[in-house]
């Protein structure tokens, strides 16, 4: 789901229900069921008030599109959040990793090496994907050496 920026702060809970449930074009009864089923959690005062963000609002519009336009039951939406929220995490760790790997090949002054489609070994810099070739050359490799 794409997010539109409302302005600097996307995420700060500054809409009670009413202008959330306008804001979005919904009854906020609507608002009030897409918290119970963790489709959009509004954040809370400590009266336990709701507070809706720009970026909840965004959210709840598209939960309408998705419904509406699409056809898709609530409950296909959560698991559709659910998954998106998972994906984007993972990339966030591939992300941390790969920069880590990075560093650690600096630091370590290591070349890495990578075996293409057809068998041949080279040297590659960090995060590079080997070259298609033709080659038939042969390479051994003896730990022993090292």
């Amino acid at each position: 789901m794409a997010f539109h920026a409302f302005g600097p702060d996307d995420d700060a809970p500054v809409f009670v229900i009413s202008v959330a449930a306008q804001l979005a074009g919904m009854h906020a009864q609507t608002l009030r069921q897409y918290d119970r089923l963790g489709l959009v959690t509004p954040s809370r005062t400590q009266g336990g008030g709701r507070r809706y963000s720009a970026r909840d609002v965004v959210r709840l519009r598209e939960v309408q599109r998705l419904t509406q336009d699409e056809g898709i039951s609530l409950a296909g939406i959560l698991r559709i959040m659910t998954l998106e929220n998972q994906v984007d995490a993972l990339q966030a760790r591939v992300a941390e990793l790969t920069h880590a790997l990075r560093e650690a090949e600096i630091a370590s002054g290591r070349r890495v090496f990578a075996v293409g489609p057809t068998g041949d070994a080279m040297a590659i810099r960090p995060g590079e994907r080997p070259r298609h070739t033709r080659s038939q050359a042969l390479v051994l490799w003896d730990a022993l050496s090292r």
